[in-house]
């Protein structure tokens, strides 16, 4: 809870300086989607991709963060609520130093990420969905998640008794059923640089494919 006695610092050097100094835009990639979907996986083949374009980027992944600065949450709708809340602050904090910054969580309701978005300058917010039906990802099961959900050893796992919410329109539509984690990795790439986040050439925006294979 704030105090009366806090108040905001301004620093001396702007966020539009640090983001000049990289060459880039900073911008949040919100990868949204069911466990198992392939967020991780997509947005840590987006995160190669830009370090190899030379962009200045970070990928908070939600396991991670739950080791350490959500450890004390669980996945309890009020939970589900400050992780996202916590991740969202942290989120704008690394946009101010300039970074395209990538966040892989679930992320299952509309209302939070709505809330995320608010917190940005208009356009920095970018949700990308990453639409894997439920049979593909309970097929895929990495962390046996869901067969535990169905037996009953987990509860509030989401898509089995907790509510997901679809993006009606996000930004980037992703669908991993359909394409390899390469191809999705260069669709959001590409992205980034039609909308201006990041300033290439044309033959090294089309040589992009090329990158992730190297």
């Amino acid at each position: 809870m704030k105090t009366e006695n806090t108040v905001w610092h301004e620093q001396h050097i702007s966020k539009e300086q640090r983001a000049s100094l990289k060459s880039q835009k900073p911008c949040l990639l919100w990868y949204t989607g069911l466990s198992g979907s392939g967020k991780s996986t997509v947005a840590n083949a987006v995160d190669a991709l830009l370090f190899k374009l030379g962009c200045h980027s970070y990928l908070l992944d939600g396991d991670n963060v739950r080791h350490g600065l959500n450890g004390d949450l669980g996945f309890t709708d009020e939970d589900r609520v400050e992780n996202i809340r916590r991740i969202s602050e942290v989120s704008k904090l690394f946009l101010d130093a300039g970074l395209i910054v990538s966040t892989a969580f679930i992320s299952p309701f509309t209302e939070d990420r709505a809330r995320a978005r608010a917190k940005l300058e208009d356009g920095e917010f970018i949700e990308v969905y990453i639409d894997t039906p439920i049979s593909v990802c309970e097929q895929r099961d990495p962390k046996g998640l869901y067969k535990k959900a169905r037996a009953g050893e987990i509860k509030d796992f989401t898509g089995i008794d907790s509510t997901y919410d679809v993006p009606q329109s996000p930004e980037i539509h992703v669908k991993t059923a359909e394409l390899s984690i390469q191809e999705c990795a260069e669709q959001i790439v590409h992205y980034l640089i039609e909308q201006g986040f990041i300033t290439m050439n044309k033959n090294d925006s089309d040589n992009i494919g090329r990158l992730g294979q190297g």
